[in-house]
């Protein structure tokens, strides 16, 4: 099974600002859906808590929310104690690629366990308090794939990189 990291991350590491996203992208999130949907995602339970009501759980895909809160429940989701109790329960699902979502403690505890990353690199250095973790990228083969403009419904321009750990 593939352990792929996603995450839009601006020029500074910023990936979230009190609890939400810093800017809105949405063919970046148009691109987030389309790469996940079908595969298990992984994240924390303030992740899952930050996603829009509306989008809970995130639709076409199991979620697997992991905490410490002995009592957190949510309807249709996959709770887990650790991490790693999460990626086994996508292994023993026969997933092949197990996408972690965040947030940056998430991402913090398992980018040495990514096979790939998939980054969405955006033209800005927005405030905020959640850091994606820094990687040397000497280590990744990286591929883009999609280099955005700023237009008249993005705000800011991005482009989106694969890394393929070498």
């Amino acid at each position: 099974m593939i352990i792929s990291l996603i995450a839009a991350v601006g020029k500074n590491r910023v990936i979230g600002a009190n609890g939400d996203l810093p800017w809105q992208l949405p063919d970046d999130m148009k691109f987030f859906s389309k790469t996940t949907r079908g595969h298990h995602v992984l994240m924390g339970r303030k992740n899952f808590e930050s996603i829009p009501e509306k989008y809970r759980p995130l639709p076409h895909r199991p979620n697997i929310v992991v905490t410490r809160n002995k009592a957190f429940e949510a309807p249709n989701i996959i709770v887990e104690s650790s991490i790693q109790r999460g990626i086994e329960k996508a292994r023993e699902a026969g997933e092949t690629e197990l996408f972690i979502i965040g947030g940056g403690e998430i991402y913090n505890q398992t980018i040495a366990l990514a096979d790939r990353l998939y980054i969405t690199h955006v033209n800005a250095n927005p405030d905020g308090e959640t850091l994606f973790p820094e990687f040397d990228d000497t280590k990744w083969r990286k591929t883009e794939l999609l280099n955005h403009p700023k237009d008249d419904v993005h705000n800011l321009s991005f482009s989106i990189c694969v890394y393929d750990k070498i």
